[in-house]
C-alpha cells in the first residue's frame, strides 16, 4: 500500500485503566499507519487490546498517552463539532448489532439520521429514495422495514442495516469489530462481500478487529498482531501468515487448520 496516502497514524498510543494497585495497561506504546483504501486486520485473542485500540481510533475512548494524526494533522476531538466532523469520515460497525441502535427509534429515523449527519438538505421524496437505495444495496426492502423497530428485526437484518448506514454515510474509514461473529456462515460471506464492495466503490479504508486469523488472511492487505496490549508483529498479510516471526503469531496460525495446512503445502 506504499503508493497510497497515510490516512490515520498512531504514535506511542498508551491506554491505562484505573489507578495505583488497580492500574491496568490495556495498550502499551502502540504504533500504526493506515492508508487510503487499505484493508487492515488487527488480530488478537480476547484481552489483547484490539477493541480498546479500535475505540481510541474511533474517538470513543481517550488515549492516556501518544498522538493520533488524521490526514497528516493532529486529530481534534475536544468539542462536539470537532467530534461530529471526525465521525462524518470515521464510522464503525460492531459485533452486537442490537447494541448499536437506539431500540426506541424506528428504522426510518435511524437512516434519516445518516442524512442529517451529512448535513444534506433533501426533500421527503429524495430522502425516501436514498434510504431505499441503501436498503437495496444490502438486499433489504425498505418498504418492509421503515415502520419497524430494530428489536423486530433478525440479527442478520440488523447487520445489513448497519452496512446500509455505511452505504449512506460514505465514510473514509470503517472500523469493523468482529462484524460477522453473530451470523451464520452464509450471512458472514454476504456481509464481507458487501463491505469489500463498499471499499472498492469508495476507496474506503477498512479496519477489521478480529480474533479470526483465517478471515484476516483472506480479506486483508496488512495485519497487526496484538498480544497483551502490544503490537508484536505487523506487515503484509501474506508475509505474516506464510512466515510468522513471533511465537504468538505462530500459535495463532497453528490453531487454524486450513491456514496451517496451506502453509505446510506452500
Amino acid at each position: 500500500m506504499s503508493s497510497s496516502k497515510a490516512l490515520i497514524t498512531g504514535r506511542d498510543i498508551t491506554k491505562v485503566f484505573g489507578y495505583g494497585k488497580n492500574k491496568t495497561t490495556a495498550l502499551d506504546d502502540v504504533n500504526f499507519v493506515f492508508h487510503e483504501g487499505e484493508i487492515v486486520s488487527i488480530v488478537g485473542e480476547s484481552g489483547s487490546g484490539k477493541t480498546t485500540l479500535a475505540k481510541i481510533i474511533m474517538g470513543l475512548l481517550k488515549e492516556t498517552a501518544g498522538t493520533i494524526e488524521y490526514k497528516g494533522k493532529p486529530r481534534l476531538l475536544k468539542n462536539h463539532s470537532q467530534r461530529r466532523e471526525y465521525w462524518k469520515d470515521i464510522q464503525a460497525i460492531f459485533q452486537d448489532p442490537f447494541s448499536s441502535f437506539n431500540m426506541f427509534h424506528k428504522v426510518e429515523k435511524l437512516l434519516k439520521d445518516c442524512i442529517r449527519l451529512q448535513g444534506l438538505k433533501l426533500s421527503a421524496d429524495e430522502q425516501f429514495r436514498k434510504m431505499q437505495e441503501a436498503c437495496t444495496f444490502v438486499n433489504l426492502k425498505f418498504e418492509e422495514l421503515y415502520n419497524k423497530y430494530p428489536f423486530e428485526l433478525s440479527g442478520g437484518q440488523m447487520q445489513r442495516l448497519m452496512i446500509a448506514r455505511i452505504f449512506m454515510l460514505h465514510p473514509k474509514v470503517l472500523i469493523a469489530d468482529e462484524p460477522t461473529s453473530m451470523v451464520d456462515a452464509c450471512s458472514r460471506s454476504t456481509i464481507l462481500d458487501m463491505l469489500l464492495k463498499l471499499r472498492d466503490e469508495n476507496n474506503m479504508t477498512i479496519i477489521f478487529i478480529t480474533h479470526d486469523v483465517g478471515l484476516a488472511y483472506y480479506v486483508s492487505d496488512t495485519l497487526y498482531i496484538m498480544e497483551k496490549g502490544n503490537v508484536i508483529e505487523s506487515g503484509r498479510a501474506d508475509e505474516i501468515i506464510l512466515n510468522p516471526q513471533h511465537r504468538y503469531t505462530q500459535q495463532l496460525i497453528a490453531d487454524v487448520p486450513k491456514i496451517h495446512s496451506a502453509w505446510d503445502l506452500s
